[in-house]
């Protein structure tokens, strides 16, 4: 949308976006928070920062997407925003100094079958020798079967194996339900 009617639309565009975004989030433990992309979340992120940032020539444009657009999955996979949550700026910078790696240690794992382990950051490297970021991308490459199981209604669970920082969720039926919609 242009920045005018995005405006015009933004109230209801973001409300609609919320709701939507309820069936694809995923809390492992207090600190940490998925949010499985798809069309509809990234395309409120590319509007949001043009948005924020005046973008209104087709370059700029272009470039939010070709930096968005790798996040919406391809019918083969499942991407999510991984978040480390600590209001406490002293506690954060504790726990990304201790989190380093985290991002690779995510994993999913269809019912009947083996784990998927997050290839993280493929954008670019978001931690470093001293800490990691509070925001990674994941993407999470499912096999033919395990993608006709989840369609089928397989049970589907997350977790998180960090030397410092473990946690495990079996994904509620609105969430294995939205994000089964994203294979073909």
């Amino acid at each position: 949308m242009t920045l005018e009617a995005y405006a015009r639309e933004r109230t209801q565009y973001r409300a609609r976006v919320m709701a939507h975004k309820k069936n694809r989030t995923i809390h492992l433990g207090e600190h940490l928070t998925l949010i499985f992309e798809d069309e509809l979340t990234v395309r409120y992120q590319v509007q949001e920062m043009l948005r924020v940032e005046r973008i209104f020539e087709e370059e700029g444009i272009q470039g939010e997407l070709d930096a968005y657009n790798p996040l919406v999955p391809d019918g083969r996979n499942l991407k999510a925003t991984l978040m480390l949550e600590y209001p406490d700026l002293e506690e954060r910078h504790k726990r990304l100094q201790d989190l380093i790696g985290v991002e690779d240690k995510v994993w999913i794992r269809v019912e009947g079958h083996e784990p998927v382990w997050a290839i993280a950051d493929e954008d670019l490297e978001r931690d470093n020798e001293q800490k990691t970021s509070s925001v990674h991308f994941l993407r999470f490459e499912l096999s033919e079967d395990m993608a006709r199981a989840l369609k089928n209604g397989a049970g589907l669970a997350i977790g998180v194996d960090h030397p410092s920082y473990t946690a495990r969720q079996e994904t509620p039926p609105n969430v294995r339900s939205a994000l089964a919609k994203d294979l073909s």
